[in-house]
């Protein structure tokens, strides 16, 4: 469900309205009982519950944390954060799955905590992950080759994430799916090329052909991340926090799959961010860079922004550090200019996002988040 003023906020940001308009017309139909949003007490992010589709509370930021609703989900977090080390600590490995689900039905299946629901999420994860590397340890010899050990050690993820997104309706836990099925369909492809080709190494061999299967993949992550963000495009529904935890690893995906595919070997090589790369270089990153921006701006989403920063920074300390300033100076030079673009962006991000989604056409309007 959503609240009036958002209501009367997209009214506006669409053009059917005014500002003034809506300013003016909401405090008239609150004196008049009309009121859209849900009572406070079914507000809580309801990650367990059976319909895939179930309202939560808007935010006015759409992008807001819902895994954290008060220092009560901090508590219980801090709580098992410290059990699990305890398990962890004294070797009980076996017990560390038991213990992950009972957590799990006491604290999200029946009392619906969202961020303990997060950290347990990531706790069966990265349960998975040390079982997959003891168990390839004890099978695999030595001599394997290092594609076909990371398919394996993708597999369980892609297999045993599903019926723990069944149980509990966690959106982190179905994204963190889609991401193991594209990294075992990565798996699978270069296991192939190499042994089509004989190549041991395929992405060092043909860096230009690996670079076009990383972006392709980015792609397709994107692709899905925007397919559950265009389905929700109020983010009221849990669609739109799996949205959210794809677009976290889709934009860094693509970023840096895109200046492989630019910069080829660069990357392997440590040569990208050298200090013998130039302004041409250094303008294309910076390029790259405010595309996803501006992709970030139009689909609401600063997980594009921020994913940019670091390879923003590292392009603008290469190039101060061909000029004779000291090592230190160029390096908080750095941080200040990357700092006052974070500022910029994020006091004015409104203003951006309605500069960047005006120009588009009506129909791709009508998809996008409304402008606030």
């Amino acid at each position: 469900m959503q609240s009036l003023k958002s209501v009367l906020d997209g009214a506006a940001g669409e053009g059917i309205l005014s500002a003034d308009q809506a300013s003016t017309l909401l405090p008239y139909m609150e004196a008049r009982g009309v009121v859209l949003g849900t009572p406070p007490e079914a507000r809580a992010l309801d990650i367990a519950g059976p319909a895939e589709d179930r309202a939560i509370a808007p935010v006015e930021d759409t992008e807001a944390p819902r895994f954290i609703r008060g220092f009560h989900d901090v508590l219980i977090t801090i709580g098992v954060a410290i059990v699990m080390a305890g398990v962890w600590g004294i070797g009980a490995f076996l017990a560390a799955l038991p213990a992950i689900v009972i957590l799990a039905e006491i604290l999200v299946k029946r009392q619906r905590l969202a961020l303990p629901a997060v950290l347990l999420t990531l706790l069966y994860a990265h349960w998975i992950g040390i079982t997959t590397i003891l168990l390839l340890e004890d099978t695999l010899g030595a001599e394997k080759s290092p594609y076909l050990g990371f398919l394996l050690a993708m597999l369980p993820f892609a297999l045993l994430l599903p019926p723990f997104y069944w149980r509990y309706r966690i959106p982190l836990s179905l994204s963190l799916w889609f991401l193991s099925l594209a990294a075992v369909a990565l798996g699978l492809v270069f296991l192939a090329l190499t042994r089509l080709t004989g190549s041991a190494d395929v992405i060092a061999d043909r860096p230009m052909l690996s670079a076009g299967i990383f972006l392709a993949a980015a792609l397709v992550l994107f692709c899905v991340a925007m397919a559950y963000d265009l389905s929700d495009r109020f983010r009221v529904s849990r669609r739109s926090d799996i949205a959210f935890w794809l677009h976290l690893v889709t934009a860094p995906a693509l970023l840096y799959s895109t200046l492989c595919f630019v910069f080829l070997g660069d990357f392997a090589n440590d040569t990208l961010f050298s200090s013998d790369k130039g302004l041409p270089e250094a303008l294309i990153i910076v390029a790259i860079v405010v595309v996803l921006m501006g992709i970030g701006l139009a689909i609401d989403r600063r997980a594009f922004v921020t994913s940019g920063l670091l390879s923003l920074g590292l392009a603008t300390a290469s190039l101060l550090q061909r000029t004779a300033a000291a090592p230190e100076s160029y390096v908080f030079l750095t941080l200040l200019i990357v700092g006052i673009v974070v500022l910029t962006i994020g006091i004015g991000w409104p203003h951006f996002r309605r500069w960047t989604v005006t120009p588009l056409p009506l129909a791709l309007k009508e998809k996008l988040p409304p402008l606030r």
